[in-house]
Formats: structure tokens, sequence, C-alpha cells
């Protein structure tokens, strides 16, 4: 005799109620006769996405992190009871061979346009992609980041996976909560904001299809790099000089820290002169808080309080 757990009833009985739904991925509609059972997520900021969906049950495992991020408290606990496939980007093999059926997954966020592992890579394993809707800049054009790009990723997950109300839910506190952090914001000139992720010899920074330009925007300053018709991209140090940012938000991860990064544009006499260098005004946002992902909202109450200590 089988004998079938309770959950197991409730999931497949959810399972074969379900309508098939039909998303919005970037260029292409992907339709999904099913909630997923065996996802696998790509990176932090997309892993926390499945789990602030509640969705870690319906996970397999993920890639992407440990080769470039230290995790806090909060991730570490939140995955510990998955196996990470890759440290970097997974590679087709060690996908199929962990026999997933969806892969959260973007443009640079563990697919390379062209690469080996794409959506039409994957289809013949079974595999369904849902992509980063930031990401979509690496496939034509489209408008600059906003804060709906994540939203809209949430939404579409929670119709993916069938949990809607929950994913409405969030989207709603996320928007209250953002409302309260930003009023009395927009009175004022916008002050201009550097966003240095890393490099020496050139920085590379965020353009008008980054999340961080939604962030600064959000909280009442401005990218002074929002005509890059890019997300993230490498200019040159004479172009921060020119545009005189008084503000720089560093994005915080890998081998150099924070306070390193800050180290180098504080010793550098040719950064010498940029208002905000001369002020000592750097705003500190993890990796986690500047890419697409729950902690935004936590990003910009940090760039809203930076930014009114800044007007004093």
């Amino acid at each position: 005799m089988i004998r079938l757990s309770l959950a197991t009833i409730l999931l497949s009985a959810g399972a074969a109620l379900a309508q098939p739904v039909t998303v919005q991925s970037c260029d292409r509609p992907v339709t999904f006769d099913a909630p997923p059972r065996r996802a696998i997520s790509n990176d932090v900021n997309l892993t926390e996405m499945m789990l602030v969906l509640g969705l870690r049950d319906r996970m397999i495992g993920y890639t992407g992190i440990s080769g470039w991020k230290t995790l806090d408290a909060q991730m570490r606990e939140g995955i510990a009871e998955l196996p990470e496939l890759s440290e970097k980007y997974p590679s087709k093999e060690v996908l199929a061979a962990a026999e997933p059926d969806f892969f959260f997954a973007g443009w640079n966020y563990g697919m390379k346009v062209g690469g080996e592992v794409t959506p039409e890579t994957l289809a013949p394993f079974g595999i369904q992609v849902y992509e980063l809707t930031e990401s979509c800049i690496h496939l034509g054009p489209r408008p600059r980041s906003s804060m709906e790009d994540m939203y809209a990723d949430i939404l579409n997950l929670g119709r993916i996976f069938a949990v809607e109300d929950r994913a409405t839910a969030l989207v709603e506190g996320w928007k209250t909560r953002l409302e309260a952090a930003t009023q009395g914001t927009g009175g004022s000139d916008p002050l201009r904001v550097f966003v240095y992720d890393s490099g020496e010899a050139a920085p590379f920074t965020a353009g008008a299809h980054a999340m961080p330009t939604a962030l600064i925007l959000a909280a009442g300053g401005r990218n002074i790099l929002d005509d890059l018709d890019k997300s993230w991209a490498e200019v040159s140090w004479e172009a921060v000089v020119d545009r005189d940012p008084e503000v720089v938000v560093i994005v915080n991860y890998g081998d150099v820290t924070a306070q390193q990064k800050i180290d180098f544009m504080k010793s550098s006499p040719a950064l010498a002169g940029i208002d905000a260098v001369r002020n000592d005004r750097f705003v500190v946002l993890d990796y986690v808080e500047a890419t697409p992902g729950p902690r935004n909202i936590q990003a910009v109450e940090k760039l809203v309080a930076a930014f009114r200590e800044t007007r004093g």
C-alpha cells in the first residue's frame, strides 16, 4: 500500500487545480501548466525573492552565491537546508543533472546572451526559465529601471507558484513602507549621486537600467550616470569628476571591502575635488540591497536618511 503524507496530497491537489498561467519574461511569454516543484535560483537577491514568498520547500538548490558574496545570518538561515549547485554561474550540465523544472535567473545573473545557459538551451531538459526584469535590457531597449521592476518579478513569481495572495500582500506592504519613507523628499533639487561598484583604473557603475538608479530616484536623488543606456558598465573617472557627485553610494560585496573602496577614493588625488569626497559623504549598500529584491525598500530608507543628512 502506498501512503502519502497530507502535505503531498495537498500539494498535488493544488497543482492539479491550478490553471495554466502565462507571464511575460523579458521578450517572451512563458506558460506554466502547474506550479514548479523543483526550482533553482541564481544569485543572492533572486534566491531571497523565492524565500520571502515562502518557496523554500519548492526549491532543490541555488547557484552563483558563494563565489562572489558573503551571506549574512538571515540568508544563511534561509538557505541552510539547500545545496549550492555551483559557486558561480552554473553550467548546462550542472543544471540538467539536478533535474529541476524551473530556473530563476537573469542576463548577467546566471545566464549570458549567447552563452551555454539560456532559456532555449535549457528547454530540452524540461527546465522553464523566468528572467529577472532588470536584466532584460541585455536583450533590447526597455524603459529605465524602476521600483515596479522588482514588484513585477514578485507578482509574476506569485502567479507561477500559485501564491498570488502572498505576493500581492508583500508588494502592497512594500509600497506603503516606501511611501512613508519618502514623504517630503520631492521638494528639493535632487542630489547628485554616484554609484561605485568596483574598479580602480576605471569605475564599474550603475547606468539607467540598474536598480540603484530607481532606488536613488525614489529617495530624492539622481544618479549622475542615469543617461548611460546600460545596466552596469565601466566608465571613466573623468566623467565622474566632471559631474561632481554630492554623495557616493558604495556597493558592498566581494574581496574588496566597502571601506577599502572609500579609502581608495579619499586617497586618490584625481578624486580629491569631488564634493562627496571632500565632505566624506558615502552610503554603503550591500549587494543584496542594491540589486532587485526584498531589501530594496530598506535600501531606499538608508538613502533617504543619508540624503537628509547631506541637505542638513
